[in-house]
């Protein structure tokens, strides 16, 4: 194996035309993860919201009166708990008659004023709000090279328009399927997105719930672009969103809950690093710490072969 993962920068610090503290390249692997060079370390980002009524009781009940500060969330990924990056989820636009797309790129700029972090942002799943959430967004970012989310087969064009216009990138999300997301990246080329400024997402099911489906995924993809494949030569994005709302943490006696959902998350985390994700999503704000220790033990650490 031969070929080397495109790298994709994510966040600009003021040098680079942006006001964030750091910036990142995701991607740069030319082997498998444990095979040689795996690139750059895996990056952990914390989800927040911008509507906690639709957030996992487990979370909530951990960062308390946060839940309610966006700007306070976001600056405690950054201060608390050591986060690489920040996902911002607009759960917002996820409610039944919501209407006010300025609204979230209002919620952008409040986390971007709040963190130095990259940001990751994850708009709306309505194809009815998508331009005008996703302009608002990209336009509020200007310059802080967001990675912009989610881009799909049926609903692509209104993400690949922002990020174009604004200078970022994108989050491309297939359920779990190689050929789609191969068939995506070349839909957003076709666009004018480059390959440069694609993140693939093969989407991740919760451990125990199809987990072990989509890491088989994970691994073809990485393994059909190190033979050559261009079309899915891309860092991959891993979010196993549903890790918190399993019936194994929400069955889980009270003063077992919280350790229960840091294990859930933590495990398919950690694996979908293992599998080439170059950047994992947790909600637990306890998950990031355990996470960023196991990855830099196997990255930099005498446990990587």
């Amino acid at each position: 194996m031969t070929e080397r993962i495109t790298e994709v920068a994510v966040g600009a610090t003021r040098t680079e035309g942006g006001t964030r503290t750091r910036s990142y390249r995701i991607g740069g692997a030319s082997a498998l993860p444990g095979m040689g060079d795996a690139g750059s370390r895996p990056l952990v980002a914390l989800e927040i919201c911008d509507d906690p009524a639709l957030w996992p009781a487990v979370v909530l009940e951990e960062v308390g009166d946060l839940a309610g500060d966006l700007a306070g969330w976001a600056r405690a990924a950054e201060e608390w708990w050591n986060a690489d990056l920040v996902r911002l989820v607009l759960t917002s636009t996820r409610r039944r008659g919501f209407d006010d797309p300025a609204a979230a790129g209002r919620a952008v700029e409040e986390v971007l004023a709040a963190t130095g972090l990259p940001l990751v942002v994850e708009g709306s799943a309505d194809p009815a709000l998508d331009t005008e959430v996703f302009r608002r967004c990209g336009e509020a970012g200007e310059g802080e090279r967001l990675l912009l989310g989610t881009a799909e087969a049926e609903r692509y064009r209104s993400v690949a328009a922002a990020a174009l216009a604004y200078g970022h990138a994108v989050v491309a999300q297939t359920p779990i399927d190689i050929n789609l997301a191969k068939q995506l990246n070349i839909l957003l080329r076709e666009t004018g997105v480059s390959h440069d400024r694609i993140v693939i997402d093969p989407y991740t099911g919760a451990l125990g719930y199809g987990f072990e489906y989509s890491y088989s995924v994970m691994e073809r993809v990485r393994t059909a672009a190190l033979a050559g494949d261009a079309d899915l030569a891309m860092p991959m994005i891993s979010a196993a969103q549903d890790s918190l709302t399993v019936k194994e943490v929400r069955e889980a006696p009270d003063e077992e809950r919280a350790g229960t959902a840091v294990e859930w998350e933590f495990y398919a985390a950690f694996a979908a690093a293992v599998a080439g994700a170059g950047i994992v999503c947790v909600r637990h704000p306890r998950t990031v710490g355990v996470l960023k220790e196991a990855v830099a033990d196997l990255w930099e650490g005498a446990g990587w072969p």
